[in-house]
């Protein structure tokens, strides 16, 4: 009978052990996920703009589709990172660099190409509403090819972030972590793109029943969503410019180029106040990162400049 007892004891205590685990694992996703904010609300600011243009009944199942795609994405990069990470681990600092630079390179990008272009910006909406239905397969894998391309900062920022080197919990980590931010993205953008559609019917519900409460929601949800569209896309430069400039300087510093990493800690050392400490960082690794995307975007714009000149050469 005691073996027996030691024996329910031993169960406890591997499920006392699984549970943390588990804990262990949940709280690592989580955190992982955090730190690629930046690119998940771009991503859910970009995707609808794949399904405009396409009939509403078709919006949800080609929003499904791109999601599967997605998912595939993110098991060939979950691969690759685990793979990478056994046999050349030095290289995620540089990736990370990569990744910081183009995300800061998007940020700053469109931040000019709304300054130069706020003109033309109803002129292309109206453009866009107009045109007619596109084929949808080039429409998947258009938006599948800008997934992967997000997919893999996602991931990037989701790996440096995981505090566990052991290499089963940090594969189911990622796992978690694709499967939460695909979800997550994809599952708000098929609530986005439907609440105009949700919007157009109640404005005509109100005005066939007479509902002037109806009809006002109606037309509310209606007005709201471009707003909504625009706030999701300051939302996004914004985070972009903070977490690659953020991205940069620790990685930069991880690689023997301090100098950025230690101007933020002289800064940042005086500050007690754990709310002030993060905005103060946030706004330096957000200035940092704009510099940087607009060094960038000036260096791809010159490189451009040249190879066409090169080519009217010719």
């Amino acid at each position: 009978m005691s073996s027996f007892f030691a024996f329910l004891d031993d169960i406890a205590v591997l499920a006392k052990a699984a549970a943390a685990t588990v804990d262990d694992i949940a709280a690592g996703a989580a955190k992982a996920a955090s730190k690629s904010a930046a690119v998940v609300i771009d991503d859910a600011a970009v995707t609808p703009q794949y399904v405009q243009g396409i009939s509403p009944s078709r919006e949800l199942p080609i929003i499904w589709s791109i999601a599967k795609r997605s998912l595939v994405n993110k098991a060939i990069i979950i691969v690759a990172i685990m793979a990478l990470s056994a046999v050349v681990p030095w290289i995620f600092p540089w990736a990370l660099i990569a990744g910081g630079c183009y995300l800061v390179f998007e940020g700053a990008e469109k931040i000019i190409h709304r300054v130069h272009h706020s003109k033309d910006k109803l002129a292309e909406a109206e453009k866009l509403l107009e045109r007619s239905a596109k084929d949808e397969k080039t429409v998947i894998t258009s938006a599948g090819t800008t997934d992967f391309v997000l997919s893999v900062e996602i991931m990037l920022i989701s790996v440096d972030a995981l505090e566990t080197d052991i290499w089963w919990m940090r594969l189911i980590m990622l796992i978690v972590v694709g499967l939460a931010m695909t979800l997550l993205v994809y599952g708000a953008v098929a609530v986005l793109v439907k609440i105009d559609d949700i919007g157009k019917w109640l404005a005509e519900t109100g005005s066939k029943t007479a509902n002037k409460v109806l009809g006002a929601l109606g037309t509310g949800l209606v007005k709201l969503m471009p707003k909504v569209f625009m706030l999701l896309t300051i939302v996004g430069v914004a985070a972009m410019l903070w977490v690659g400039g953020h991205l940069l300087i620790v990685n930069l510093a991880n690689i023997g180029v301090p100098i950025f990493y230690d101007i933020v800690h002289n800064i940042t050392a005086a500050i007690t106040n754990g709310v002030l400490l993060w905005c103060v960082d946030t706004a330096i690794s957000a200035l940092f990162g704009l510099v940087i995307g607009i060094v960038i975007v000036g260096i791809i714009t010159l490189v451009k400049k040249v190879l066409e000149g090169f080519r009217e050469t010719k």
